[in-house]
């Protein structure tokens, strides 16, 4: 459905008098939700939503984690029920066309490789990734700091392993000039991040590191360009999905500035299937992720969460929320029936039906919405009917993912893998220098003792003791031992008298 007036239009209320369901450019980073029970229609709402904001010129994350969103990439079938839809809704020049998509994959398959480095993250966010203690988040913050001060860059896994193990070797000499460290500190990080490498974090981790600005491009024509996150396999390793929401909303609320509530977002973001990210997450980084969603609003940032019940959602976030769509959902059990109570009673009350009765008797591409009136406050929810989507209700093929990639304007720039000197290769080059001369000094002293040696082989040998005596003399001064002592004793007898 097209896009006027700056406000986001995606389907048609079925009152008597069929207000277009719209939500406000200026209001649609007040966020949103988008809920309903397995196949009600949410995947193609967040289809109509994210093509329409496009239109409107803002750029578009979203996460697939089915990986049907690729669809939004080509052009939809002419499908008799969606023209009928087209015409009950009076859409003027429907046509069937895709959206100018960018694909971004983790694991460099699906799309464009992501990544960030370590020193981004930071070790505050890294700790709290990691779930760290206290002394080892003081050895995490003391091995930033030795990297900074030393001129070591931390872009990957290997070059924070390599730092770590540098001063568990140097622990004694580190700790007087940066505070205590100790081989058992060190070695439990190193276990958190053996799992967190375990999980594929080296892919995240490196450089090219993603630059923002690529996530918020329009293409020639001024419309939004929608980066579309493959995380098919990403869903099956909570940890390393964890690290890159934290680095995502970490790293766009720092740096974009404070701009309010201005005539359309800067940048909207999708996160499909989201129960899974709150089911898996730190409690760390769901903190962090909840803390970031109150204010990142400000910075002129959309965040729309699509998943299954708004009770999967924190309740600190949901209140956040200020632009719902809910497609039907079913009560077989007490607890449904209380589930279905509860939104229902989110809703602002309209007098023309029963919310409750309402959510159970939704059909596929109907849906009860509310979003924020001029003013601010919740408008009475309605029931409509969403638009039919331009894009394919269903995923690219590999093929055509591949021309979507070679046409990329990004391409260029993060394919190819860059490994830089960092704080590995100078910790490396410093072990080898020490090594170096290690056995420099080994073979001086080496020599020396060759030297020595050397010397006291060429002095000529000493001739030790004296001749020895034939038996014939050796008689001879016998004899004259006993004649000499008779001598001295018959003299002392003549002086001195008789012995006593």
């Amino acid at each position: 459905m097209s896009a006027n007036n700056q406000n986001l239009h995606f389907g048609q209320g079925q009152g008597e008098d069929r207000k277009p369901a719209q939500i406000l450019g200026h209001f649609a980073n007040r966020h949103g939700l988008i809920t309903g029970a397995t196949g009600t229609g949410k995947t193609v709402t967040l289809q109509v939503f994210a093509e329409n904001f496009s239109d409107l010129g803002v750029p578009v994350f979203i996460t697939d984690i089915k990986g049907d969103v690729s669809g939004l990439s080509q052009a939809g079938k002419q499908k008799e029920f969606l023209d009928n839809r087209a015409k009950e809704l009076n859409i003027k020049n429907y046509r069937y066309e895709g959206s100018p998509t960018i694909f971004w994959d983790i694991f460099k398959q699906q799309g464009h490789p992501v990544r960030t480095t370590i020193q981004e993250i930071g070790p505050m966010y890294l700790s709290k990734l990691l779930e760290l203690t206290d002394v080892q988040e003081g050895v995490i913050a003391v091995a930033f700091k030795y990297a900074e001060v030393n001129d070591m860059a931390l872009l990957d896994l290997k070059d924070l392993k390599s730092l770590l193990q540098y001063l568990a070797d140097n622990h004694k000499t580190i700790s007087s000039e940066y505070g205590r460290i100790t081989n058992a500190s060190v070695g439990a990080i190193q276990r958190r991040l053996l799992n967190l490498e375990s999980q594929s974090a080296d892919k995240l981790f490196g450089e090219p590191a993603l630059e923002l600005a690529d996530l918020m491009r329009q293409d020639m024509s001024g419309k939004g360009i929608i980066s579309i996150m493959e995380s098919r396999d990403l869903m099956m390793k909570p940890q390393l999905y964890a690290s890159f929401l934290l680095w995502l909303m970490t790293e766009l609320f720092e740096t974009l500035p404070e701009v309010g509530d201005q005539p359309l977002p800067k940048l909207i973001l999708f996160f499909d299937e989201a129960h899974l990210i709150f089911e898996d997450s730190p409690k760390e980084v769901l903190k962090r992720i909840e803390q970031v969603a109150r204010l990142i609003r400000s910075k002129g940032v959309g965040v729309y969460f699509c998943t299954q019940s708004p009770g999967d959602i924190p309740e600190d976030i949901l209140g956040q929320l200020g632009n719902k769509v809910q497609h039907a959902l079913r009560a077989y059990t007490p607890k449904d029936k209380k589930v279905i109570r509860a939104v229902a009673d989110s809703f602002r009350t309209n007098p023309d039906f029963n919310t409750a009765d309402v959510i159970t008797e939704l059909g596929v591409g109907e849906a009860l919405v509310s979003t924020l009136e001029e003013k601010g406050a919740p408008t009475i929810v309605e029931r409509v009917k969403i638009a039919p989507p331009r894009c394919r209700m269903g995923p690219a093929t590999d093929q055509e993912r591949k021309l979507v990639m070679q046409r990329s304007p990004v391409g260029a720039k993060y394919d190819q893998d860059l490994d830089r000197e960092s704080a590995h290769e100078k910790l490396n080059q410093r072990k080898t220098e020490l090594a170096e001369q290690k056995a420099q000094e080994q073979a001086r002293l080496d020599a020396e003792a060759e030297k020595i040696a050397a010397e006291k082989a060429a002095k000529p040998k000493r001739k030790s003791g004296r001749k020895t005596d034939s038996f014939a003399t050796k008689m001879g001064k016998s004899l004259q031992r006993r004649l000499t002592t008779k001598a001295v004793n018959a003299i002392w007898k003549a002086l001195f008298g008789r012995k006593r």
